[in-house]
């Protein structure tokens, strides 16, 4: 375990590394993101975790003595992480996208490089956003029930590496074409809803991107960082046109008229299903189907462009 200065430091910086989900050699990562944070002038700390629990200590313990910020190095799931030990402080959380899918830096307008990323983990502002919950877990961008939850089970990881984003899409189109469907019993703010569909998404905020396909495709039509709701999707789609055309009316934002999919919006939500289905939290595959997840609404502060 990294041990962190004793004294605490307001203007000082923890970088935590997660040399899993980057792609990039750790050891030149380190060297690159202390380049550009020493090209500013500002004290910080790299600390690379190899386990949830010791990275959860270590982003915890910096929130105690009063750093100035936890710069997040890695995927969607690494974020969740740094946002889950900060939830509830006074410390922001920056991001340095080098994950799979960087669909939260998507949502924020984060820049892609890490010179430009590292620039706003220094000088932006922060922005409170709601946080989903899933028992001792955070989400901030979606968690799901399905589909979606096999296809990220599916893709391995040398795959996800070598064509990004795009192994989410290659594996979708092989599950859409088996057409596997459930049985979901769905109770949102007490309301309950029996649907047979193939997947049932929770949103904070549901713009995903395809990495280099000109696509961009907002989950739910009403998703929104801060309006203390989850936007719950449900997606039926019968065969591979099926959802070729969901995706196209997501993309182009016409949500109405297409009885595949619906959409509404809750504090609160239980999902089960027959059969039990595969479940994932912001990209990382958590167990099976019944999943509980609530809003917490403005828990998180991450540090976004001026």
């Amino acid at each position: 375990m990294f041990d962190l200065p004793i004294i605490p430091n307001s203007e000082r910086f923890l970088v935590l590394l997660n040399p899993k989900a980057t792609g990039v050699q750790p050891a030149l990562l380190r060297r690159r993101i202390a380049g550009a944070m020493a090209m500013h002038g500002v004290a910080f700390d790299i600390v690379e975790t190899q386990t949830e629990p010791e990275a959860l200590g270590v982003v915890s313990r910096a929130a105690e003595l009063g750093y100035r910020a936890v710069v997040a190095a890695g995927g969607d799931g690494t974020i969740a992480l740094a946002l889950r030990a900060t939830a509830g402080t006074e410390m922001p959380v920056a991001i340095l996208p080098f994950g799979t899918g960087n669909q939260l830096a998507l949502n924020l307008g984060i820049p892609d490089s890490l010179e430009d990323a590292i620039r706003v983990a220094v000088e932006g502002r922060t922005e409170a956003i709601d946080l989903g919950r899933v028992g001792d877990e955070t989400f901030a961008l979606i968690a799901g029930a399905g589909l979606d939850a096999e296809v990220m089970a599916s893709a391995t990881t040398e795959l996800k590496h070598r064509i990004g984003v795009l192994a989410y899409f290659y594996w979708g189109l092989k599950h859409a074409i088996a057409g596997k469907s459930a049985t979901y019993r769905i109770v949102a703010d007490g309301e309950e809803i029996e649907v047979q569909a193939a997947m049932v998404l929770l949103a904070n905020a549901g713009l995903i991107g395809a990495g280099s396909l000109p696509m961009e495709v907002q989950i739910a039509p009403r998703s929104d960082f801060q309006d203390g709701l989850l936007d719950v999707g449900v997606f039926a789609p019968r065969h591979l046109p099926d959802m070729a055309g969901m995706l196209w009316k997501m993309a182009t934002k016409k949500y109405s008229g297409d009885e595949r999919m619906f959409f509404l919006q809750a504090k609160s939500v239980r999902i089960e299903s027959d059969p039990p289905v595969a479940v994932q939290i912001d990209g990382e595959v958590r167990g099976t189907t019944p999943i509980e997840a609530e809003i917490r609404p403005l828990a998180g502060k991450i540090l976004v462009p001026r």
